[in-house]
């Protein structure tokens, strides 16, 4: 794929106007509602969305060799792996993992699209030997117990010299933290969203999406058996780090 190639197209792009009414205070779930809106919702909400995915399937495609596996894991709608494919062809197979089945659904409706979608919880899923995996936006949602163990067994499976692209959501120190929320918040106001879709989405996600500061991202990753951690990407709150995997397997 290069800059000038549109992303393979995704049907059913329905607008996200899940909190624009009163909801209550339930837990964010990434169900049929959530997925039938997806698309809108994380374009809107992600600042650089679109930057990032291509810049996923640009370095993936740097460190992918013929044959071997690249995974997606917690791929929601699937776009980055579809990023991913189009970008390094069919001698790469893609394989797009999430636990939601609606998300699956969805991503098993996207004409002429190569990879293959499994739905399975990514933290029991074996890996096979691969040259990239990519958590875009997925451990941010795992409990933090579950993170390094996730993250050494990604770093078995990755060939010596494969790479992982990781992008998370990050935490700030305050002050930093207050400015960045606020311009967050203004970010997401200039993408169309009213107050009250700020304010109940930000309480829904609280309760399932814990932040790790960048700091702590860079040692986890090292504890986990990479080195040549470089973060690539940063807009506002959120990151992404290039992880390649050293030579030795990890302790």
């Amino acid at each position: 794929m290069t800059r000038e190639e549109p992303e393979p197209e995704f049907p059913g792009h329905a607008p996200d106007s899940l909190y624009a009414t009163p909801r209550g205070t339930g837990q964010f779930r990434f169900d049929a509602e959530v997925a039938d809106v997806f698309q809108d919702m994380v374009e809107r909400s992600v600042p650089g969305y679109a930057s990032l995915i291509h810049g996923i399937a640009v370095l993936g495609g740097k460190y992918a060799q013929a044959g071997a596996t690249c995974y997606d894991l917690g791929c929601s709608l699937g776009t980055a792996a579809r990023a991913l494919s189009a970008r390094m062809g069919p001698e790469h197979p893609v394989l797009a993992i999430d636990s939601s089945p609606d998300m699956i659904a969805h991503c098993t409706r996207v004409p002429h699209s190569s990879v293959q979608y499994r739905c399975a919880d990514i933290r029991e899923v074996a890996l096979e030997t691969a040259d990239v995996v990519v958590l875009n936006l997925t451990l941010q949602f795992l409990p933090p117990e579950d993170r390094l163990p996730l993250l050494r067994r990604i770093a078995e499976a990755l060939r010596p010299g494969g790479a992982l692209i990781l992008t998370e959501k990050v935490r700030f120190d305050d002050p930093g933290e207050a400015l960045m929320q606020k311009r967050y918040e203004s970010f997401k106001r200039a993408q169309g969203y009213s107050e009250l879709e700020i304010s109940q989405k930000r309480t829904a996600l609280e309760q399932v999406l814990v932040r790790d500061s960048s700091a702590a991202h860079r040692e986890r990753l090292a504890a986990a058996g990479f080195d040549s951690i470089t973060p690539w990407f940063q807009c506002l709150h959120f990151t992404s780090l290039l992880a390649i995997r050293r030579n030795a397997k990890p302790a």
